[in-house]
């Protein structure tokens, strides 16, 4: 890679249905932050009404995240979920345009563009996502996470990795566990 092209800011995009989207945007902020990069995490999906390990963690690091979703879709009401995605998407515009950070996690906005449930496209639109993510601040590298990305970010992104299930301990009745899921 030339010198202009490491400088120009990647797209990487962790989705698939295996475990691990998260967890390796978050230890990809951690590497930033450790070398000295202005790192923000906005989470989509997970709500700060609830108590997260790495939320803990960053903010003992000093590391920014901003938790603006209102939890999984089946947990409120479609108004309240369309609230804080409107609010989530807004403050992702102001933060990845701002020229603050060198590094932005934009965790399970693939999940939050998959939603069915309830209409998000109004609020959402793939369209302005895209023309976000093409004329964010030259050198900002942007890590998106969650299941079903859309065809259209992967085509934008520099890099695209598939997490594949093989196995996993929810198949034999394992709920959540503390410390590893949240």
């Amino acid at each position: 890679m030339s010198k202009p092209d490491r400088e120009r800011g990647l797209l990487l995009v962790y989705t698939g249905d295996g475990k691990g989207k998260t967890t390796a945007a978050l230890g990809l902020a951690v590497r930033a932050a450790g070398r000295g990069l202005r790192v923000l995490v906005i989470q989509f999906i997970k709500s700060p009404e609830r108590t997260y390990g790495e939320k803990l963690l960053f903010d003992r690091l000093g590391i920014e995240i901003c938790q603006t979703g209102a939890g999984f879709t089946w947990t409120k009401t479609p108004a309240e979920h369309r609230a804080a995605l409107q609010n989530g998407w807004r403050l992702t515009k102001e933060k990845v345009l701002s020229g603050q950070y060198d590094l932005i996690v934009l965790d399970e906005l693939n999940n939050a563009l998959a939603i069915e449930r309830f209409p998000i496209a109004d609020l959402l639109p793939l369209a302005e996502v895209l023309d976000v993510l093409r004329n964010r601040p030259r050198g900002l590298h942007l890590v998106i996470t969650g299941r079903q990305a859309r065809p259209e970010i992967v085509e934008l992104a520099d890099l695209v990795t598939e997490m594949k299930a093989v196995k996993h301990y929810y198949d034999e009745g394992v709920p959540a566990v503390k410390g590893i899921e949240y």
